[in-house]
């Protein structure tokens, strides 16, 4: 079985789920190592109704032991005002265990999101998964500006992660240059996760 990079999303409406597949082809373009994609289910206001272990469609739900072995991290959320979603954030608040072991320290890690605007608060969503990553102890990686689509984007894209603006009807497509950041981020994160195995 091959190393794997944990492509780790929520998605509300599909564009960060777009983002976490384009991210995980740029992985699965390095060899030795491939993408495993994995989301979190929504919270809900109910605290009466659970949900079936297994999605009825779509990726699977992650567990902390996806976590915990993998060598490298991508985390996706849509922005919700300047913060990354609740059901990642929940997510997260649930992974004690593994900080305590140091399961995810010096794994490289990156962070990706999508807003409706442009100036929707996709950095401040970028940082605020970045803040629990570093908790972990995890090496934070981004995108660096050797990459052209950084300095031609006029939609999403940013050197702390990708970024997608997906419009005020959740419905514009991901743009060339957003998805060429995405590939690109992908396979930095995969070839800095051999480098460190």
């Amino acid at each position: 079985m091959l190393p794997y990079v944990l492509v780790l999303y929520y998605s509300r409406y599909g564009a960060t789920a777009t983002m976490a597949n384009l991210i995980a082809r740029g992985i699965n373009s390095v060899s030795g190592i491939e993408a495993k994609i994995r989301t979190v289910p929504p919270v809900s206001p109910d605290t009466e109704t659970t949900l079936p272990a297994v999605p009825t469609s779509g990726d699977p739900y992650a567990t902390l032991e996806d976590l915990k072995n993998c060598v490298g991290l991508a985390m996706g959320s849509p922005t919700r005002f300047g913060n990354m979603a609740a059901p990642l954030k929940y997510f997260l608040d649930g992974t004690s265990s593994l900080w305590l072991a140091g399961n995810l320290v010096g794994k490289p890690a990156s962070v990706f999101s999508s807003s409706s605007s442009l100036h929707g608060g996709q950095e401040t969503t970028l940082i605020s998964m970045m803040l629990p990553l570093m908790h972990h102890g995890a090496l934070i990686v981004g995108v660096p500006y050797i990459e052209p689509a950084l300095l031609t984007t006029t939609s999403g894209g940013t050197p702390y992660g990708p970024t997608h603006v997906a419009g005020t009807d959740n419905k514009a497509p991901i743009s060339e240059d957003e998805k060429t950041l995405c590939i690109a981020l992908g396979k930095r994160l995969a070839s800095l996760a051999m480098k460190l195995l």
